[in-house]
């Protein structure tokens, strides 16, 4: 069967964690894209399943964001709810 090429981006971090993980189960990472194409082809689908974490919701990502802008200002804000939590637990 005639082989071609395919280019595939991905960060730096991830291809690295990637190529380590495919050694330890003795596949080059070319071997490992084969195998999943392959899987893709066979059983007509992803073969995993998709979904979106929760936590990555615009709500907890704005949340995120002024907890991060208040720390580089040395600023930490609670909610009185969390106080009040906060106090319960000791």
């Amino acid at each position: 069967m005639a082989q071609t090429n395919v280019n595939i981006r991905m960060d730096d971090v991830t291809k690295r964690q990637f190529d380590v993980i495919c050694g330890e189960l003795g596949l080059n990472m070319s071997t490992a894209f084969n195998i999943f194409a392959k899987t893709v082809v066979r059983q007509n689908k992803i073969p995993f399943e998709l979904s979106i974490d929760p936590f990555y919701n615009d709500f907890n990502q704005n949340r995120l964001r002024t907890a991060i802008a208040n720390r580089d200002k040395d600023t930490i804000t609670k909610t009185m709810d969390e106080l009040e939590a906060m106090a319960a637990d000791e």
